[in-house]
């Protein structure tokens, strides 16, 4: 049972930081909330039609993908 503790500990340390990471952000913002080229890369598709809009913001997310990856391979590398 230590171990899901300590797994619970380094989840709410995650969100912790990703929270003060989006109120910093929303100070930093343009108009329109949040970092203006995330969500608008090239690779994010966005279809509008008469009274649907669907987003899949495809390079967003890879880019997020790649970024935690790093991230988690250089601080939990043995």
């Amino acid at each position: 049972m230590s171990g899901l503790g300590k797994a619970l500990i380094l989840l709410g340390s995650i969100l912790l930081v990703l929270g003060a990471i989006f109120l910093a952000v929303g100070k930093w913002s343009n108009s329109e909330g949040g970092w203006g080229w995330l969500g608008r890369l090239p690779g994010d598709f966005i279809i509008k039609r008469d009274n649907v809009t669907f987003y899949f913001p495809l390079a967003t997310s890879i880019i997020i993908s790649v970024v935690g990856s790093l991230i988690f391979y250089f601080f939990f590398r043995r």
